[in-house]
């Protein structure tokens, strides 16, 4: 795959990239210290909060994409992923959380439902692609 070639998208990857080394970094080293007993009290707090701060870096990245994209049919098929994103996510944790206070499934930890929404970013594009022929620049 190219890299893109336009500014915004230039930006959109580095932003998504910090924003994701971040929370790799944050999640895998805050899980270490924390499963070795090695913080405690306020420091302990500052770690949990990382790779969540992470993924609100994640979520202004691709709020910016969408604000700078000047080609307005890029902007309006980004628009469409993120809002089928939103629904897919929102769908699933809705209905979850009904199955879950009726006691028939698990319960499932808050932060999968950013897991949910990335995934349902990429149903977004595979959408718009069937239904206008094209998912814009990441496919």
């Amino acid at each position: 795959m190219a890299l893109p070639s336009s500014p915004a998208a230039r930006r959109y990857v580095t932003r998504l990239s910090v924003s994701m080394g971040a929370y790799m970094v944050t999640l895998i080293g805050g899980a270490h210290l924390f499963n070795n007993g090695m913080v405690s009290g306020p420091l302990l707090w500052l770690l949990a909060l990382l790779p969540g701060l992470s993924l609100v870096g994640a979520f202004y990245a691709i709020g910016m994409f969408i604000i700078e994209q000047k080609d307005e049919f890029l902007r309006m098929l980004l628009v469409r992923q993120s809002l089928f994103a939103t629904a897919f996510a929102l769908s699933v944790a809705s209905v979850w959380g009904f199955l879950q206070e009726f006691g028939l499934v698990p319960n499932v930890e808050l932060y999968y439902v950013a897991i949910l929404w990335f995934f349902g970013l990429g149903l977004g594009a595979g959408f718009n692609k069937l239904t206008l022929g094209s998912a814009g620049w990441c496919w």
